[in-house]
């Protein structure tokens, strides 16, 4: 709870007085009663008023009634995962409002003006890109300076060997189960490690219909579910992990890769001492940051988010900004992580989550070398991590991340697993790794194999 929040729930909770009065009844209701971080007074006011827009039958797209429609959805869908018997505390939540929507649209259940505007909205803005900016800006300006570099260097180590072990593992639960080689390879384990849908389905759908002449729709129609069902493995992985760790304090760092490191400021950021214009100044680092790494990718072709991680981590070791914006970047990325990761997911579920192609893809043979490949590459990452000194849990849920669905499937899974702050890394394993792993299998599919 935090300070903001004991000013007001103080008086009428440790007062000692048996009796409240009306006054004190109702704030104790706003601040103790909500759906995710929503108060529930607001919540159900939210819901009135945007049901009272779809009787009407118009929801306007602009930014004002989204935030109020993606936050009623997108908490109502995660408190409806956390509150789940077992899989609540297995990243149910991430799980929930991602898919949910997904269904919730390919059924009809959700009326058509809410679709139409989420997707519209959604698509118009890329504010996706909004928030894996301000969160991964804010958790490297809140990382130790050691800690970063250590980090950067070391986290490659399991990420390859964690992919190898993978692909091995999947290849030969596959051809255990009678599949063929090169289906099981291409169609399978390399979606899974693609990293996403604009950076991996798409280029690898491209690809084979130029390689194989066979029509993209085809190609995407078959790469994207695999993409998908690997994300999900990942998220209900994350989600165990999480509580492995709560099990056994010593395997993680809550957040932390390496041994014997903390975060900086980051109490200094909640004392209170940063006012609104230190906040404003956090955002537009983050904003600006991402700005550069378009730049980059227009001019080299390096995707703008791991463009504007490499930023952000120059600007944090050359100490290019001070320490008070430092502290502002802290809270606008701990804003995020608390008040937009759930609205975005449901985004996600309700735009551009096919639900019937994640079902067709839901097969024996399907489901056991997904579960395989992805089960081997994050136990070889914990394995790894272990060995070579870092926190284990930390490296196997950044591990998970090789297994996303692009910057989506990292917020779905950092979720799950509690470590929002390992954003920076889990671009590393979903961007960086997802793109060697295409750019590779595609030209020894045109070199050797077509």
């Amino acid at each position: 709870m935090s300070a903001s929040e004991n000013a007001y729930t103080v008086p009428y909770e440790k007062s000692g007085e048996p009796n409240l009065t009306l006054k004190e009844k109702w704030w104790q209701i706003m601040d103790s009663w909500k759906v995710g971080v929503i108060p529930l007074p607001l919540f159900l006011l939210a819901g009135a008023l945007i049901a009272i827009d779809c009787l009407n039958g118009k929801l306007p797209s602009d930014i004002v009634v989204m935030v109020a429609t993606l936050a009623f959805f997108g908490f109502a869908c995660g408190e409806f995962g956390k509150r789940l018997p077992i899989v609540g505390k297995m990243g149910a939540a991430a799980i929930c409002a991602t898919f949910i929507p997904s269904a919730l649209v390919y059924y009809g259940l959700l009326p058509d003006v809410v679709v139409e505007s989420t997707t519209k909205f959604y698509k118009s803005t890329n504010i996706l890109y909004l928030y894996i900016c301000c969160i991964i800006v804010g958790s490297i300006m809140s990382m130790n300076r050691t800690t970063l570099i250590q980090g950067f260097l070391r986290i490659f180590i399991p990420m390859v060997c964690g992919e190898v072990v993978g692909m091995l593992v999947g290849m030969g639960v596959g051809i255990t189960l009678g599949m063929d080689p090169f289906q099981i390879f291409f169609f399978l384990i390399l979606p899974i490690m693609a990293g996403g849908v604009g950076e991996g389905a798409i280029p690898l759908s491209i690809g084979y219909a130029a390689l194989l002449h066979m029509d993209q729709g085809v190609a995407l129609g078959r790469v994207l579910p695999i993409v998908m069902l690997g994300s999900l493995t990942a998220i209900v992985i994350a989600g165990c992990l999480n509580q492995l760790g709560k099990r056994y304090p010593h395997l993680t760092g809550e957040g932390e890769l390496m041994p014997g490191s903390k975060t900086e400021n980051l109490t200094a950021a909640f004392s209170g001492k940063v006012d609104v214009t230190t906040i404003a100044s956090g955002a537009l680092l983050a904003v600006l940051l991402y700005m550069l790494g378009m730049l980059g990718h227009k001019l080299i072709g390096l995707p703008a988010p791991v463009g504007m991680l490499f930023m952000a981590v120059l600007v944090k070791l050359t100490h290019g900004v001070s320490p008070r914006i430092l502290e502002g970047s802290q809270v606008v990325y701990k804003f995020f992580q608390t008040s937009v990761t759930y609205p975005i997911l449901f985004a996600v579920g309700v735009a551009i989550t096919p639900w019937q192609e994640l079902v067709n893809a839901f097969t024996a043979q399907n489901l056991i070398v997904i579960v395989s490949t992805v089960t081997a590459l994050v136990t070889t990452g914990f394995f790894v991590g272990k060995k070579i000194g870092m926190h284990p849990i930390d490296v196997a849920i950044v591990s998970c991340c090789q297994s996303g669905q692009g910057g989506t499937g990292d917020v779905a899974i950092l979720t799950a697993g509690n470590r929002m702050s390992l954003m920076p890394f889990a671009q590393i394993a979903t961007r960086i790794g997802g793109a060697i792993n295409v750019s590779v299998s595609l030209l020894v599919l045109a070199n050797f194999l077509v």
